[in-house]
């Protein structure tokens, strides 16, 4: 497996949930750390100190609304001058609704485009030029079968999966979506596997993306060979 320990790793959406714990791996690995929230800045802050705590020599904390083009240029720029060339983009953030499509509203529908595929279209294409060796993507088991009430998010997923393959076929750095199935986080109301499962396959993806196919999905629960 690949060492982690002075790399730099951007997350999206790490203040809560899945970019949380996997926050707390990378950090235990020894990596430097971009925790970035939208809403949540006092627990971002509190994910910050607990990286320090379990051994990450840097942290920065910076707000990210995925939505927002503008904001999306500086998190990366200031994360390039700040801290160097990012080595693992982990694209995180995400939102949900869970209604029929009839009730849901345009601006919901817009939303859930913006922020789980067109902002990770663009985080990722705006930090490409400084990323090093892999993207990882939070795609969903909701990105490989669909499921009433998820519409417009299922359709989200599956659009993350074909960028990644698609991509794949673009760059030399490695692209990969992680689908995990129902988990326990704010989006679900806390239902589901615990999100430090995810967060596990997150970081054994970072250290063995030199012996995977770019481009590939990989499930959880994972079971390596």
């Amino acid at each position: 497996m690949e060492s982690l320990k002075g790399k730099i790793v951007l997350i999206t959406g790490s203040s809560i949930g899945i970019g949380r714990e996997t926050a707390f791996l990378f950090a235990k690995e020894g990596a430097k750390v971009i925790i970035t929230y939208y809403q949540d800045k006092k627990p971002a802050q509190l994910v910050a100190e607990k990286c320090r705590e379990l051994g990450s020599p840097g942290v920065m904390t910076l707000k990210l609304n995925i939505a927002d083009l503008s904001n999306i240029k500086e998190v990366i720029k200031r994360t390039a001058s700040e801290m160097g060339p990012i080595d693992v983009l982990v694209n995180n953030a995400g939102c949900i609704t869970w209604e029929h499509l009839e009730n849901q509203s345009h601006k919901k529908i817009d939303q859930q485009i913006n922020v789980n595929l067109a902002g990770l279209i663009k985080m990722t294409k705006e930090a490409l030029p400084h990323t090093k060796e892999t993207v990882i993507n939070i795609s969903s088991g909701s990105g490989k079968t669909g499921y009433e009430n998820l519409t417009v998010y299922c359709a989200t997923k599956f659009g993350v999966r074909g960028f990644t393959q698609a991509l794949a076929q673009e760059t030399a750095v490695k692209i990969f979506s992680i689908n995990p199935p129902l988990t326990k986080t704010r989006m679900s109301g806390f239902q589901g596997i615990p999100a430090r499962d995810v967060a596990e396959v997150i970081l054994d993806t970072a250290k063995r993306s030199h012996l995977i196919e770019s481009g590939v999905d990989i499930d959880v629960p994972k079971h390596w060979p």
